[in-house]
């Protein structure tokens, strides 16, 4: 893994360069971005228009309730998922979902006081979900456990999903966990060991704005066998502490974009849902694009078009990021033709 943050060339630059990001993307992957809607929350552009909203739902465990209460989340994004009620079980709220058209499902919730989402009641109803109704099934798991691990396993998740964190500071002030970088890669070692998909986050800027711990939980990646590593930039939230901060600079998380590729170069990357909005958003998909990651979440107006103007073949698919290796077998979800 280099040591220094690869520098953002400009596009036709970068993709002539023989060691440019672009052109490691190039020597490992087909030349083809993959672009995702799932059913997370209302979107669409000029050029995509989901036929389905709800192919792929969020659903969490504990309500909006957490924990944690995490800085920059204060149970924001839990508002947003469909909640399992006292009532009714994993499999029964499946079913519903499935008949209303769903065909997969990612399985979250708040965290313990641990920093772990507490999984292990449901995971028993997640085979039947797989098997009789076929449904993909994915997981944000928080900090996993030795049985967690093994539960997941047992279960036949699909994937699991962890945000990785990088600096003990983080950790603490952010997250309000009295663990340790230890701990994440602790997780990430359970999780392989156990043979599972690895889909690891890097939320970028998440101390506060600026950059802490990012580049050593990417160092920390590229010893485990990541199935997809997903980058996300902060977003802040309206009503919590980080509602007036600023996220970090675009040029920065560019650097990243190029950093990641370089570092990890067979191992597909993609650009997730949460990052801000308006211009900041085009200039990061636009280098997503520039700096060889693979995929994009919700898009901003034009990208695709400027996707295929970089060379690229668009394709479409209305499911989580997290899903890339069904786009390329025969369990993929049906591709949507660009301007359909």
């Amino acid at each position: 893994m280099t040591g220094e943050p690869a520098v953002a060339a400009p596009p036709d630059q970068a993709w002539a360069e023989p060691f440019s990001p672009a052109a490691v993307r190039r020597a490992n992957f087909p030349d083809v971005i993959d672009f995702y809607a799932p059913g997370l929350k209302r979107w669409q552009t000029p050029e995509w228009t989901p036929e389905n909203p709800r192919r792929f739902l969020p659903i969490s465990v504990t309500g909006s309730a957490c924990a944690l209460s995490c800085d920059h989340c204060q149970t924001k994004v839990l508002d947003g998922m469909i909640s399992v009620r006292a009532d009714q079980d994993l499999f029964t709220l499946a079913r519903r979902l499935r008949a209303q058209g769903s065909e997969g499902l990612l399985v979250s919730g708040g965290s313990t006081r641990t920093g772990e989402v507490p999984l292990l009641p449901h995971l028993r109803h997640i085979p039947r979900i797989k098997s009789e109704l076929g449904m993909k099934v994915i997981v944000h798991s928080g900090v996993v456990s030795p049985r967690l691990a093994a539960g997941l396993a047992q279960a036949g998740v699909d994937g699991v999903m962890l945000d990785i964190i990088g600096a003990d500071e983080t950790l603490r002030d952010v997250y309000h966990l009295d663990l340790t970088v230890a701990d994440m890669e602790n997780s990430l070692r359970l999780l392989s060991g156990e043979g599972l998909r690895i889909i690891p986050h890097i939320v970028l800027g998440l101390h506060y704005g600026t950059f802490l711990g990012e580049h050593r939980a990417l160092e920390m990646l590229t010893r485990y066998p990541v199935s997809t590593l997903i980058l996300v930039v902060l977003t802040p939230l309206s009503g919590t502490p980080m509602e007036h901060i600023p996220p970090p600079p675009t040029d920065q998380v560019a650097e990243f974009f190029g950093t990641a590729r370089l570092a990890a170069p067979a191992t597909p990357i993609n650009l997730g849902c949460a990052r801000p909005l308006g211009q900041a958003k085009t200039d990061l998909d636009q280098a997503a694009i520039d700096l060889g990651l693979n995929g994009i979440a919700y898009p901003a107006d034009g990208v695709i078009a400027y996707a295929a103007s970089r060379g690229l073949a668009p394709r479409l698919f209305e499911y989580c990021c997290s899903l890339t290796w069904t786009g390329d077998s025969e369990e993929s979800y049906a591709k949507v033709e660009v301007g359909a």
